[in-house]
């Protein structure tokens, strides 16, 4: 009979429980201790380059060089490193790229910055965050605008002309946007033709007769709606005037209306009330130049004339 090889005895913490329950006492893998190792070296070395510990109202600064800046003041500043002097190196140092950026767009014209590709990605990254900050709290993000209220700037149907010159007119001066109310000057028959007669004009199916009625009222002395938005009901830039035959629509929410007795009530609402809205003039709260990219960031939105 051949004889078993004889069993290695297991290695134990000598504790034991309930007589048979005993602890290995079995060792670490050699790659965990060298690992664990390297961190305590990384540690050491970290806590020598970084500031690391507090010490009473202090820290240990580490030994890294010091960092020099210019703070917002255009004071100087030399300080040893650390995260935060780090961020306002950063920081100055983009503020002195883009300023570069800036003195050339200042000298550029709109057109001279729209074929140029890098002055163009420019100007429209730093448009769209002051159109953030500063329109997009009425003109919503993108333009979109809201009915009834603010103008949709991304749709090309500019009230106030979409030159460039134009735009930078109104963002520069503002304007006043007002439209008489006419509860006391027509009859709700009246207020009714009218209100058709321009929902016509923007392609909707009515009755020859109430076309006829309305095209009295909208070309005569009773409504002289002519008088601003012109006999074609073109409107016109220099007042601006809506442009009624486009099936764009700015204050009446006709685009939410189903049906034309729907329609008809929206617009003869506007007819009735009357427009009174102001866009504020921003040259005394935004410099030249921030109005000049606003100016090339709308122009964008709307495709431009």
């Amino acid at each position: 009979m051949s004889k078993e090889a004889p069993k290695q005895a297991v290695q134990t913490t000598g504790h034991a429980w309930d007589g048979d329950l005993q602890e290995f006492n079995n060792p670490l893998p050699r790659w965990w201790l060298w690992g664990f190792y390297a961190t305590v070296v990384f540690a050491l070395v970290y806590w020598l380059l970084f500031p690391a510990w507090p010490v009473g109202k202090t820290y240990t600064k580490g030994i890294l060089n010091e960092i020099t800046y210019t703070d917002a003041k255009g004071q100087e500043i030399s300080t040893h490193w650390n995260t935060r002097s780090l961020l306002a190196k950063e920081m100055q140092e983009s503020r002195a790229q883009q300023q570069q950026y800036v003195a050339q767009l200042q000298d550029a014209g709109y057109r001279e910055i729209r074929a140029d590709q890098k002055k163009n990605e420019f100007a429209y990254s730093m448009a769209k965050v002051l159109f953030a900050d500063n329109c997009a709290a009425c003109h919503q993000g993108g333009g979109a605008g809201v009915i009834g209220h603010y103008p949709n700037l991304a749709d090309d149907a500019w009230l106030w002309g979409g030159t460039y010159g134009q735009i930078e007119t109104t963002i520069r001066e503002g304007h006043m946007g007002f439209m008489p109310a006419f509860e006391d000057g027509l009859t709700e028959q009246e207020l009714d033709d009218v209100a058709l007669y321009v929902l016509a004009k923007s392609g909707e199916k009515v009755a020859g007769e109430q076309m006829q009625r309305g095209a009295e009222i909208f070309n005569g002395e009773t409504g002289g709606c002519h008088y601003c938005h012109t006999k074609e009901a073109n409107g016109m830039t220099s007042m601006g005037s809506a442009n009624l035959t486009d099936h764009i629509w700015t204050i009446a929410d006709v685009p939410g209306k189903s049906d034309l007795a729907s329609k008809k009530d929206a617009v003869k609402q506007v007819i009735r009330n009357g427009v009174s809205r102001k866009m504020p003039a921003w040259k005394d709260r935004l410099s030249d130049i921030e109005i000049r990219m606003l100016t090339f960031y709308v122009h964008q939105l709307g495709g431009g004339k």
